[in-house]
């Protein structure tokens, strides 16, 4: 396992509901660490990926009556991750350390969380979610090999729209990024007024000038909120760090507007506008986020990436930065 504190106590994303359901036993790489999750009778459980008998991934075996059984020796591990029963010795009580490594898990947003360590605060709160007068469309998940703050950081950055984005977030021919402010504050990063020209504005088909509000809420959850005087579009993404530079996304879509389109256009949107971002993520040297302001260049169209820099450097950060 990848030590770094402040990673290993928050939350961290490894599944969405809907994939437990159709596989309810899976396996999944969280902070360099073998992670099998799987869907008990209460809820979803996970452990380290790892069968205490003869090493064997857990994650290769089946849910039988209840409980999780490794597929080499049938091995069966109740809730709460002991040993309860031995095919080969069923009359024999399992041994005492027949216990497998257990995480905290919890469900939240149709998404499956895990805090590897003690979690210091809460799952990152999204408001739109309990806002019943906005559509919530996830997409996802979306792997890529990149770190998890060059993932952030792009996601947080408006001046390549007009180039890695252009004709759906952007136009070559209006690329200039007007000045904002950009702050640490307790809930973290924070960009307001962040202005940007797009082909179509606010979904009607009509050019504009759009303003974004900016926020990186947790080092690897960013946030953004685009606002017209009458509709807003607001999108959260939770990275999750499988190894220094093996990533997955998971995004939530919130729009009090344009109900009337299938959530299928919506999730497709998503995932060209990722992959049109993927291979510049998979291309930066270096893999990992220079935190050094000097290591490279910054202009004033960068100040949300300087100050999501700063605050990391102040949380401590050490997990996918140079």
């Amino acid at each position: 396992m990848i030590q770094d504190t402040l990673l290993l106590n928050d939350w961290h994303v490894v599944a969405t509901v809907e994939q437990l359901a159709h596989t309810p036993v899976l396996g999944t790489r969280l902070l360099g660490e073998d992670i099998v999750v799987w869907q008990s009778p209460d809820g979803p459980r996970a452990w380290r990926d790892l069968c205490v008998h003869r090493g064997t991934r857990l994650s290769l075996g089946e849910i039988c009556n209840g409980r999780l059984a490794c597929p080499y020796h049938g091995w069966q591990y109740d809730e709460s991750g002991r040993c309860v029963h031995i095919p080969a010795h069923p009359e024999q009580a399992a041994p005492l350390k027949a216990v497998v490594v257990t995480y905290i898990c919890r469900e939240a947003y149709g998404l499956v969380w895990v805090c590897l360590g003690t979690p210091v605060k809460d799952i990152p709160i999204f408001d739109e979610w309990f806002d019943d007068t906005f559509r919530k469309v996830p997409s996802g998940p979306y792997r890529v090999q990149a770190s998890g703050p060059r993932v952030v950081e792009n996601f947080l950055d408006v001046a390549h729209f007009p180039f890695i984005h252009g004709g759906y977030l952007g136009v070559r021919e209006r690329p200039e990024i007007s000045d904002y402010d950009a702050e640490i504050t307790d809930e973290g990063v924070v960009s307001r007024n962040v202005r940007v020209f797009q082909p179509n504005g606010y979904g009607d088909g009509k050019p504009a000038e759009v303003a974004y509000t900016y926020k990186a809420l947790r080092p690897l959850t960013a946030y953004l909120r685009k606002d017209s005087p009458t509709q807003t579009l607001s999108i959260i993404m939770f990275v999750t760090p499988n190894d220094l530079v093996d990533t997955t996304a998971y995004m939530i879509m919130a729009e009090n507007y344009m109900h009337s389109s299938p959530a299928e256009d919506l999730v497709k949107f998503q995932d060209t506008i990722f992959g049109q971002d993927a291979p510049i993520l998979r291309s930066q040297r270096p893999e990992l986020l220079p935190l050094d302001l000097q290591a490279e260049l910054h202009l004033k169209s960068d100040r949300t990436a300087i100050a999501y820099r700063k605050w990391l450097i102040q949380q401590g950060m050490t997990f996918g930065a140079a």
